[in-house]
């Protein structure tokens, strides 16, 4: 079973390994799917799947997948799940090395890419969803004048309550209400800037 707790990764070994645009996708498909093959997520990314294969077992390697229990009576397929309910990476973790610097600064920019694209791909499938989907959908900014600290608060607020939307949505599912239900992506971000 999955850990309950973000993963969190110090090492650059790690964060190289999931920083690679192939892996960084599977990772996500894997947390959304909870247990898929290597055949599923070949179908999903349009790759082959001894290619997928090959990095899963890289994400395996570094502890960020692991073998889950077979969903079908086929003894050759393999499933994966996440190995934790995901994966923290911290600036502070990176600082004072210029090497370790700039592979946070890489793998940042390629996840930041990576949700931007997920973010445009929903914009230009919008009118496939249906209206209630739309309305709930979220696009929001606030400008806010705060402190470190403050913003630091804010965000394990917001941790906390997707935690408890994650929580609520696996135990519906587990009692069997999946009717309606469809995987949601939150992306949050709140940075200084100076204007």
């Amino acid at each position: 079973m999955p850990s309950k707790e973000n993963r969190r990764i110090t090492d650059v070994g790690t964060l190289k390994a999931l920083a690679h645009p192939l892996r960084a996708n599977l990772y996500r498909l894997v947390c959304a799917q909870r247990a898929v093959t290597a055949s599923q997520l070949a179908d999903s990314v349009g790759e082959a799947v001894s290619l997928i294969s090959y990095h899963l077992r890289k994400l395996a390697e570094h502890g960020l997948i692991e073998e889950a229990e077979p969903q079908s009576g086929d003894g050759r397929e393999r499933w994966w799940r996440a190995a934790s309910d995901g994966v923290s990476i911290h600036d502070a973790d990176f600082r004072g090395e210029p090497g370790r610097a700039a592979a946070h600064l890489a793998a940042s920019r390629l996840f930041h890419d990576q949700r931007s694209d997920l973010y445009r791909r929903y914009l230009d499938e919008r009118p496939t969803w249906t209206p209630e989907w739309n309305t709930a959908a979220v696009d929001n900014e606030s400008w806010l004048h705060l402190t470190a600290d403050e913003l630091g608060e804010l965000r394990q607020e917001l941790e906390a309550l997707a935690r408890k939307y994650d929580a609520k949505g696996r135990a519906a599912e587990a009692a069997g209400e999946t009717e309606g239900r469809e995987h949601v992506a939150l992306h949050m971000y709140g940075f200084p800037f100076r204007a």
